[in-house]
């Protein structure tokens, strides 16, 4: 019964935390998506043409706008005159000087390929969830600048021109795309560019031979997209600081100047626009993803037919200039910054097309020739495409709510949407042109605040609904573990008719009220667990009035209350404290600064009986506290810190074999090791430790041939594959003889990781290995060395030994409950000083995430260690490495609570399930900061912080399973703990002391 019980609670953390994380993309990032609107285009007389007959897009993936504006030294300098610092784009600089207008075009998160370029192509930001549906395609057919052309040719990769393919006209786009296994991490990535450059090259070629080609291309509002992977892919290789990836930019603005004269030649006109830009930029250590100015800043140029020309300040600083373009020397140039979506309405307007359907980007006037009723006409359409945008979803609104609360900026008689573009439009006819700019900035600035509003209509509603659930788990939790692990499950639920008929009450009428408003099906989960969850802890308020008596009988002096008081308010401030860590990660460097200290709560008395495990565990902390003031592990490739981490792994597992018959006698504290000597298992460890050798061997190897750009060698690749999958087979060895000490079994583990973790790592990651597992095991031992020295102050009906007197013969046994006559259980019930183990836990696990980089972002990764084995771009399998790298960590600290589990006698769940009551503490807070507006690195980090806390609990669930599975059949040194009667009369068998001497400990009951 209890192991169904615990089953039960463990699947409805995990489906109740994975329904809930979806919750921020229905509340606040929901698809912008809608059809049925009418299109816009700015309408000419006949005879006059668009501003341009054609416009060519460059989009430059993962090139950041700094390092294409700021000068430096040839990357491989060949003269002394290279190692000036020079423009590394010389040509598009030119444009920027002479013939066109720039500034910086910032992306929103995620900043993702996919999203960027549909931002800038299709003129809308996608929900942020989006980015999950793949890259290769969108499963919504979006509206986009070359759905709207005549005909699009597009060049690049397959992961981008695809669904711009699929999701246009069929036959109006065509992509040319090279194979998946020219996305090389191992080789240049040069290849990638040149590859699109050539192919133009050749396309204009054929169409001089064509006719029906060169007809096609002799029309108008054609459009031309030139995906630039190249620069991308060596900033992950190499970092957006690398000489290849400066030399990348030279190559790009080479084919950029060699494709715009062959434009020139073919047309022989001046009739193309040029556009160049990015989809995002590049953090630092080679990743993106997050709302980083680094990633959100990419540069923007446009020139050619339609394009105003530079506007010049000789002698000052020109206006839109700051500290961040200080360095680029173009201060007497006017910069012009956009937002990413803006420049679709650019295109659209250049190549005369309809402004895409869900476009929500401003129209940038400054980046225009036009005249004054030019650039007020456009600006009027682009104001009536975000006014339909409204309509539409405002009518889709009115038709599923019982009561619409209308936008009021767009209700008032006089103010509505009609009565603005009339205004607007006499404006216009009366020569009134800057005004009419004027008032339809404003007007498409209410468009969006329109819009905005029916995006946040139900945001009180359901940020309520989550919150009760939210809630609604950890009173759950919380009595589901008073009930299975302090009462022991005597007391059964007592369910009553009324509050069945009010639970099932509320839930149909949030159902009803669903279906009226045609709901998706996520809202009908989110409405269930707070009713399941809230029922349930009432229907056992029983074991909640019980577990009170329980667990805070005994406190009856001010004295004991004070100091419970303390200890719960410094038990939140840990807590709140982790929340801070996600953005500081100094934070863990404090916690594990006081954390060192901890045995000296315990006396003098404690630190002579235990000197070298207090010392072990205070040069543990000090050794963890370092990681999280160092810089993320993620920014450079450092092979001999690949190389210290690994030989301390191989000398542990040698110290191990040499010492082993002390390990095995718990360090002395036995007189012989639990289990015999078994020349199987050493033989085991022995291949542990060479395989662990091996992989270092690889690894150096294999980095050093990338950073020579001699790509991966194929016997490297395979052998790393070998070593990695026979490590992690190797547990299974031990089948034929097991050793079952819990040191030795640990050990097993540690060194069934430790290759993973030498092949996926850049840096120092695997000196944190060890330091992280040596507090693991300083963390299982001092626990229960503080249990043996102070065992807990037993609940109201349960006798348990002070320390004074262990061994002594024990008193009449206490009364038990009315319920005693119920199944005995095997383990001791849990008590508050337990939740200081979860606690423990709780901070060590949020350390797994946090010491080798902030890894509460989406974009903290390097393809650096994957690329090892995997150098053919794959984003999944990439990911899937990285991810078990980021779980390993994880396995070992599971593995230890569940050693710790049975060393104190609690049961296998009972503490991991305390943990994930608590962690939800975290997600309901982040909850309620995430963001959807403000600064890029505002909205990005809030984003991966609550899913990063709600996952910590789905964590917590599967680690569980995880544990038990590496702890089954482990011995912990003899370590026994029994209870009879109703789980509150207790016998237990304490360990041998430190003289040897065997100690029994009884209660007996009725």
């Amino acid at each position: 019964m209890a192991s169904f019980a615990r089953f039960r609670f463990l699947a409805i953390a995990v489906i109740f935390h994975l329904v809930y994380i979806f919750s921020i993309f229905d509340v606040y990032f929901v698809s912008p998506i809608v059809s049925g609107m009418r299109l816009f285009q700015v309408e000419r007389p006949a005879p006059a043409p668009p501003p341009a007959d054609r416009l060519v897009l460059f989009v430059g993936d993962g090139l950041r706008a700094d390092k294409a504006f700021q000068s430096h030294p040839e990357p491989y300098p060949k003269t002394d005159d290279d190692l000036v610092p020079r423009p590394l784009a010389p040509f598009l600089r030119s444009k920027v000087l002479e013939e066109g207008t720039f500034g910086v075009s910032h992306t929103r998160v995620p900043t993702e390929s996919r999203p960027g370029h549909v931002a800038l192509i299709a003129g809308l930001y996608e929900d942020v969830s989006a980015v999950t549906t793949g890259w290769k395609m969108n499963p919504v057919n979006f509206d986009s600048v070359f759905n709207r052309s005549r005909h699009t040719w597009s060049w690049g990769s397959p992961d981008i021109l695809p669904m711009f393919e699929h999701g246009a006209v069929p036959g109006r786009v065509d992509a040319y795309t090279y194979g998946a296994e020219l996305e090389d991490f191992s080789s240049d990535a040069l290849v990638l560019d040149l590859w699109v450059f050539d192919h133009v090259k050749d396309f204009f070629a054929e169409a001089r031979t064509n006719k029906t080609l060169n007809d096609a291309l002799r029309q108008d509002k054609i459009v031309f997209f030139l995906h630039l992977l190249g620069l991308d892919t060596t900033g992950h290789s190499h970092r957006p600081y690398s000489k290849e990836y400066l030399h990348n930019i030279k190559v790009v603005d080479q084919g950029v100047q060699e494709i715009a004269e062959l434009m020139k030649d073919f047309y022989g006109d001046d009739r193309t626009a040029f556009v160049f830009t990015a989809d995002h930029g590049m953090s630092d250590w080679g990743s993106h993803g997050d709302g980083h100015p680094d990633n959100t800043r990419t540069p923007l140029i446009a020139w050619g037919s339609g394009v105003a020309k530079p506007q010049l300040y000789p002698g000052e600083i020109a206006p839109g200039h700051d500290e961040y373009s200080s360095d680029w020397h173009l201060d007497h140039v006017r910069r012009h910054d956009v937002e990413q979506a803006d420049v679709a309405a650019l295109m659209a307007y250049l190549v005369g097309s309809e402004f895409p359907a869900n476009s929500v980007g401003e129209l940038p006037l400054s980046f225009l020739t036009a005249d004054l009723k030019e650039k007020a006409e456009a600006s009027l359409v682009n104001a009536q495409g975000i006014l339909e945008q409204y309509r539409v979803k405002e009518e889709n609104k009115k038709a599923t709510e019982l009561r619409y609360r209308p936008y009021e900026a767009l209700s008032d008689e006089g103010l509505d949407a009609e009565s603005r573009v009339a205004h607007i439009r006499q404006l216009i006819e009366a020569g009134s042109y800057e005004e009419a700019i004027e008032e339809s900035a404003a007007l498409l600035k209410v468009g969006l605040g329109g819009l905005r509003y029916l995006q946040t209509y139900d945001w009180l509603f359901l940020r309520a609904l989550i919150t009760v659930g939210y809630l609604g788990w950890v009173a759950y939790a919380l009595t589901t573990v008073i009930d299975l692990h302090v009462l022991h499950g005597r007391l059964q639920p007592s369910r009553t008719l009324a509050g069945t008929l009010v639970s099932t009450s509320a839930l149909t009428a949030l159902y009803a009220s669903f279906v009226i408003s045609q709901s998706p099906l996520t809202y009908y989960a989110y409405a269930f667990f707070p009713v399941f969850f809230w029922e349930e802890v009432y229907a056992r308020r029983e074991s909640l009035v019980e577990g009170r008596k329980e667990l805070f009988g005994h406190i009856k002096s001010g004295g004991s209350l004070a100091s419970l008081v303390f200890n719960c308010a410094v038990y939140v401030g840990i807590i709140e404290s982790l929340a801070l860590g996600y953005i500081h990660r100094e934070i863990l460097t404090v916690l594990f600064v006081i954390g060192a200290f901890w045995p000296v709560a315990y006396g003098l008395s404690f630190l002579q009986q235990h000197t070298a495990l207090s010392i072990t565990w205070f040069l543990s902390c000090i050794a963890m506290s370092t990681f999280t003031l160092l810089p993320a592990a993620m920014t450079t490739e450092d092979v001999n810190m690949i190389m210290a981490g690994g030989a301390l792994m191989v000398i542990i597992g040698i110290l191990y074999l040499v010492l082993e018959d002390f390990v095995l006698s718990d360090f002395g504290w036995s007189e012989k090791p639990s289990s015999p000597r078994s020349h199987v298992s050493r033989t085991l460890v022995g291949i542990q430790i060479g395989l662990t050798l091996l992989s270092i061997i690889i690894t150096r190897s294999s980095a050093l041939s990338l950073q020579a750009k001699q790509g991966l060698p194929r016997g490297n690749q395979v052998m790393g594959w070998v070593v990695l999958v026979a490590s992690l087979l190797m547990p299974l060895a031990y089948r034929a003889q097991p050793n079952n000490h819990y040191m030795h079994r640990i050990l097993v583990i540690f060194l069934t990781c430790a290759p993973t973790f030498v092949i996926l790592t850049i840096s120092y990651e695997g000196l944190f290995y060890v330091a992280f597992s040596a507090i693991l095991v300083s963390w299982v031992r001092l626990e229960h060395a503080v249990y043996r020295f102070s065992p807990p102050r037993p609940c109201s009906s349960i006798s348990s030994p002070s320390p004074t007197n262990v061994g002594a013969t024990p008193a009449e046994p206490p009364q038990t409950l009315e319920t005693s006559q119920t199944l005995p259980s095997p383990f001791r019930p849990l008590t508050l000083r337990d939740a200081r183990v979860a606690l423990f836990f709780f901070v060590l696990f949020q350390s797994a995430f946090f010491s080798t980089g902030n890894v509460a972002s989406v974009s903290s990764f390097s393809l650096d260690s994957v690329s090892r084995l995997i150098p053919i771009f794959d984003p999944f399998s990439q990911g899937a490495m990285l991810i078990l790298k980021l779980m390993i960590p994880f396995a070992l600290i599971s593995a230890n609570l569940g050693i710790l589990n049975k060393r104190l006698g609690v049961a296998p769940s009972a503490l991991f399930m305390v943990v994930m009551a608590i962690s939800d503490i975290l997600t309901l807070y982040f909850f309620w900061v995430v963001k959807d507006e403000g600064s890029w690195l505002e909205i990005g980090s809030t984003i991966s912080h609550f899913v990063i806390a709600s996952l910590l609990c789905v964590f917590v669930a599967a680690l569980e399973g995880v544990s038990a599975m590496f702890i089954a059949g482990v011995e912990v040194s003899g370590d026994v703990v029994k209870a009879v009667g109703t789980g509150a009369v207790a016998e237990v068998l304490l360990e041998r002391t430190d003289e040897g001497a065997g100690q029994e400990v009884r209660a007996g009951g009725k």
